[in-house]
């Protein structure tokens, strides 16, 4: 089976289509940069290799980095102070010499770092991947990141490997354009909003996003994509919140997730891996703050599939996310946690209601007002 799934992407077309898409919508590439395209437990190079050509084509300079999780989770479950310090010393200076980064990730095992400890995973979250990724490619660089359709990747999704690649393909390479549009009137009430309150199955939240910038998302940074963030004012949540769907972080999946907030800071955290849960939200002070709030527009994007990229961008849904801010829509809270954790609204996950400034405008995952009806199409 994988061998002809493997045969099917090498000879697939849609593999180029999704390549020219990542250079020129995404990253923007010039003639003259230098973009780092950076691979993890790919089942083939075809992708990575159209990128490279592709790159060269429009006078870019390409690089590439090849990784396995495998080696990975060895390196994360030995980790010292010493060892994540050099190699986030050597990837950032690195990513410190291009301009654009591609990071594409598939997974040969999903689960592949369940068995790190937590103490060492942290020392990866502070010396490597903050020094790496948060501080340089975020701030710095044009960048993108996307999944790669794996057998894992469709079991997770409870789908044949086949079908799972024709909802791949079609829901990356969907009509960004025609989604920017949709989002303009979304973006433009979140900008004038300041009090939001969410009310849905075990949650009554309330926060202000007052003076934060609003972000709208359409294959810019994420492949796939489809949502519009920005950040509550970081003391003003307080409340309860249950999520309804499992999040897969550090190599553990988390079910039954909920918080309690009191003047923005979680105050109680529970789920099926109380323990584990609590851990992260102590890796530093912004852990237990939060540094986004985003809507999901995406509606060809319904079921969770335990994977942040896809599961954020469900269409009916919201997510809110502890750890650090954007600086593009900066609540001024530091952390080496970024993690994005899905409430879905629709009535099919149970219902649920978003308020902005007492105005009820999604209910049970649609949008009441006129303005807005172009996100509820295909819902």
């Amino acid at each position: 089976m994988t061998t002809v799934s493997v045969s099917r992407i090498m000879h697939d077309p849609r593999i180029d289509q999704l390549a020219d898409l990542l250079l020129d919508h995404s990253c923007r590439i010039e003639k003259g940069e230098r973009v780092l395209i950076e691979a993890f437990d790919l089942p083939d190079a075809t992708l990575v290799c159209r990128l490279i050509e592709g790159a060269t084509a429009r006078g870019a300079v390409p690089l590439v980095s090849w990784k396995s999780n495998a080696v990975l989770r060895a390196l994360y479950r030995n980790a010292t102070e010493e060892s994540m310090s050099l190699a986030g010393e050597l990837e950032s200076a690195r990513m410190e010499k291009v301009q654009a980064y591609i990071g594409v990730r598939g997974a040969a095992n999903s689960s592949q770092f369940a068995d790190v400890p937590h103490e060492r995973m942290d020392l990866y979250q502070q010396h490597w991947w903050k020094v790496v990724h948060t501080d340089v490619r975020i701030a710095k660089t044009k960048w993108v990141v996307l999944r790669y359709p794996t057998d894992s990747f469709a079991q997770a999704a409870n789908m044949s490997t086949p079908a799972f690649e024709d909802f791949y393909f079609d829901v990356c390479t969907a009509d960004y354009a025609a989604m920017a549009k949709a989002q303009e009137p979304l973006v433009g009430r979140m900008q004038k909003t300041d009090r939001v309150r969410i009310v849905a199955n075990d949650t009554d939240l309330e926060f202000s996003i007052a003076g934060i910038q609003v972000i709208p998302c359409a294959g810019d940074r994420n492949i796939p994509d489809g949502e519009v963030f920005t950040a509550p004012v970081r003391e003003s949540i307080n409340g309860r919140i249950r999520f309804n769907t499992k999040s897969r972080y550090q190599g553990t999946v988390f079910d039954n997730i909920a918080f309690e907030f009191k003047s923005g800071k979680i105050v109680k955290a529970t789920a099926n891996e109380t323990k584990k849960i609590n851990e992260i939200l102590d890796s530093d002070e912004g852990a237990r703050y939060c540094g986004e709030w985003a809507i999901g527009v995406n509606n060809r994007v319904r079921h969770p599939m335990l994977d942040t990229l896809f599961d954020e961008k469900i269409g009916g849904s919201f997510h809110l996310t502890p750890g650090n801010a954007y600086e593009i829509a900066n609540n001024g809270n530091r952390s080496r946690i970024h993690w994005d954790l899905v409430q879905i609204q629709r009535p099919d996950y149970g219902g649920g209601e978003i308020w902005f400034d007492g105005e009820l405008v999604r209910k049970d995952g649609r949008f009441l007002p006129a303005d807005l009806q172009g996100l509820n199409q295909g819902l």
